[in-house]
């Protein structure tokens, strides 16, 4: 017996304890958040290449190519305007096509963000199932692609904004850290929904209509100040911390003069953009980390 076990000094050790002695790990393991947050630092070369790629290969087949990327939102712009300004005469909003640009433009944003994200981990289990790496990437990199996309688009914005008679200010600065602010909150919300549509596969179906909903709650379309003429107290101050409606406020009174506003103060709605900027962008990533070992099994 003493002889044994000098031969096999593992002799009567449980599995765990073996995995101990030898440094060794479940496979998927999760990381630790730290760990987590340097080794998706570590790609960020991959997410802007991915993005990049995502993004060239959307407009490939497309004859005018990445022209659409201005001619998208010009499209949308024209057809909303001819619906919302000349059809249901939108006049009590002074210069209604920079402001309903405006809005279209920044919701824009986070609304194909969130569409995209949800598919971001069920489009890509090959990907997946093939390379270790963190998962995160992949919500990110669909972030990236629709930021990309914003650019072109504040462009057309910028235009259409100066040709309606707005003038050139410093205000219009401050439209940098309201789309940075808002890219946070997009990270967040998509890597939220990238695990949420990795569990429930129908909620790609549903997320258009939530997102168009959403959009109408969010003063895109038609003045703010029917929220506070048509809603209770208590409802507007709601309706005010709308993530969306705060980010399209502050683009809008960046850009234009004299445009409705329903945060009666910029101080208010500052607040509430890097607010949900911190909490949507924080807890996002935190709850998809805690699901990174789920991504792709099954």
């Amino acid at each position: 017996m003493a002889n044994t076990a000098l031969a096999d000094p593992d002799a009567g050790l449980t599995q765990a304890q073996l995995a101990a002695r030898y440094g060794l790990r479940v496979a998927g393991e999760r990381p630790s958040l730290a760990e987590y947050t340097r080794r998706l630092w570590a790609y960020r070369h991959f997410i802007a290449a991915y993005s990049n790629a995502k993004l060239v290969a959307s407009f490939s087949n497309a004859r005018l190519g990445q022209l659409w990327q201005v001619l998208t939102p010009l499209t949308n712009a024209a057809v909303y305007y001819l619906i919302f300004g000349l059809v249901l005469k939108q006049n009590s909003i002074p210069n209604f096509i920079a402001y309903l640009t405006a809005g279209l433009f920044i919701f824009n944003f986070t609304q194909t963000a969130v569409q995209n994200g949800t598919q971001s981990i069920t489009g890509n289990l090959g990907l997946i199932r093939a390379l270790h790496f963190p998962r995160a990437c992949l919500p990110l990199a669909v972030m990236l692609t629709q930021f990309q996309q914003l650019m072109a688009s504040l462009v057309v914005l910028m235009g259409i904004v100066l040709v309606t008679g707005e003038p050139l200010t410093v205000e219009w600065l401050l439209l940098v850290p309201v789309v940075l602010l808002q890219a946070l909150f997009n990270a967040g919300l998509t890597m939220a929904v990238a695990r949420m549509g990795s569990k429930v596969a129908d909620l790609k179906q549903v997320m258009p209509f939530l997102v168009r909903t959403w959009m109408y709650g969010s003063g895109v379309l038609y003045n703010v100040a029917l929220f506070e003429e048509n809603l209770p107290g208590w409802a507007t101050r709601i309706v005010e911390a709308n993530p969306m409606l705060v980010y399209i406020e502050l683009a809008r009174h960046a850009l234009l003069e004299g445009a409705p506003l329903l945060n009666s103060s910029m101080v208010q709605a500052w607040t509430y953009a890097v607010a949900w900027a911190v909490v949507m962008g924080v807890g996002g990533f935190i709850y998809f980390w805690r699901g990174e070992q789920e991504y792709g099994r099954g």
